[in-house]
């Protein structure tokens, strides 16, 4: 299994992406993405997607020349038009947009649409936690979903992941999820490692648990959950609103089996501390509340008792020192990428 630091790593993808046509600047964005997801174990959302992505170009799916656009301007509210740039370089424009209105404004909120993936949206929350602002972020994809409806067996839903983050004591708190009950790609890592997967992340049209990873890009009848388990109308739901949100109100629109996966719609929301409590009182407060969730009575085997995404940080220290690990199928589909479009590795 390769191991790459993320300075390599970060080389690698921004040299395959210049090589099919991405501007330097926007390069820099994906790949550093790419890698930091990597860096926080969302391998997912990492360079496994550089693939995919080469692809989406060739097929047009992507237009890496594009120059998102500012549609609307409102006092409290913006929408953005990404004409099929990545996601990612979208998604950067719209948190840039909203950390400088929401310094006067107290509260902002982007919308986008015809932006391509967007990749791990915890990261945009967690810098605008790192600045100061609590932040929730979702995207959803007006593609047709893999995801069964609660009660369902047929694939209607996206995967649509929410993320919320804030200041903490010890650096943001970072919520990152999907509404379904894994995230598609942690599938693709599973499928690519040869691994088998849990029950309750696939079944067929029958209803009966799959295993084998690879039989959702295969096979018709099977479907990912939504979250939730035996409650899994809750993680249906969460889904549809998010699709409302960012489908709807952006104009981007939902479930529809002629579109591409790889396509996201966008929404941001910040919020300024300052506007609504003064930064001394909010810390007060959440000094005190993590200390009260982390001094409840452990289970047996658990060592510590974790805020979320303070998992994903101590990752974040590890692979930073130690090297980021791939999956030797990753790295051979990079390299004959590479070879392919004669990028140096």
């Amino acid at each position: 299994m390769p191991v790459c630091n993320a300075d390599q790593l970060n080389t690698v993808a921004r040299s395959i992406l210049e090589s099919v046509g991405v501007r330097t600047e926007d390069a820099v964005v994906v790949a550093r993405e790419l890698v930091e997801a990597n860096l926080v174990g969302h391998d997912s959302h990492g360079v496994i997607r550089l693939m995919q992505y080469e692809k989406q170009i060739q097929d047009g799916v992507v237009a890496p020349t594009a120059h998102p656009e500012v549609i609307v301007e409102k006092p409290g509210l913006a929408l953005i038009d990404g004409h099929q740039q990545f996601g990612q370089v979208v998604a950067t424009l719209a948190m840039k947009i909203a950390a400088e209105r929401v310094r006067n404004q107290g509260t902002f909120t982007v919308f986008a649409r015809n932006s391509s993936h967007v990749g791990r949206i915890g990261s945009y929350t967690s810098a605008a936690a790192t600045s100061g602002d609590v932040a929730m972020m979702s995207v959803n994809s007006p593609g047709r979903g893999p995801v069964s409806p609660f009660g369902g067996v047929e694939g209607r839903l996206p995967t649509n992941p929410l993320s919320f983050a804030a200041p903490g004591p010890n650096g943001p708190i970072v919520l990152d999820m999907t509404s379904s009950v894994v995230a598609e790609g942690k599938i693709r890592v599973a499928h690519q490692r040869g691994d088998t997967i849990p029950e309750g992340w696939l079944a067929d049209d029958q209803g009966h648990p799959v295993t084998d990873p690879s039989r959702l890009y295969n096979d018709p009848s099977v479907t990912m959950l939504p979250l939730g388990g035996v409650s899994g109308f809750k993680g249906t739901g969460l889904a549809v609103a998010i699709d409302i949100l960012c489908g709807v109100l952006s104009g981007f629109g939902v479930s529809r089996p002629e579109m591409d996966l790889g396509n996201n719609g966008i929404w941001l929301y910040l919020v300024a501390i300052e506007a609504v409590s003064d930064r001394k009182t909010y810390d007060d407060w959440l000094a005190g509340y993590v200390q009260w969730i982390k001094s409840s009575r452990k289970s047996p085997g658990v060592d510590t008792i974790f805020m979320p995404g303070e998992i994903e940080q101590q990752r974040r220290e590890k692979l930073q020192r130690d090297g980021i690990f791939l999956p030797d199928e990753t790295w051979r589909q990079i390299m004959a990428l590479a070879e392919r479009l004669g990028v140096a590795i």
